[in-house]
């Protein structure tokens, strides 16, 4: 794994989605070399599959406390 690699792991979500932002207004200025602007969206798109698989993550772990029908409390995954 490379050295970008692994420090773009090290990110949480939130930086991970703030640098995607970034990465979004740059390209939509239109002010960046095509080879620049390539690379920015590899990063970009890596940095959306990250961010995705981390809510996915999250989503798995999330459990909804509800009453059930005797009245006590339980727990249930979150239904989609």
């Amino acid at each position: 794994m490379s050295k970008n690699a692994k420090q773009k792991e090290d990110l949480t979500f939130e930086e991970s989605l703030k640098r995607l932002e970034e990465i979004v207004e740059i390209l939509e200025a239109g002010n960046t070399p095509l080879e620049e602007s390539i690379k920015l969206y590899e990063e970009g798109m890596a940095l959306a599959k990250s961010c995705m698989t981390r809510l996915s993550e999250a989503k798995l772990k999330l459990k909804k406390i509800q009453k059930n029908a005797a009245g006590t409390l339980e727990e249930t995954d979150i239904e989609n």
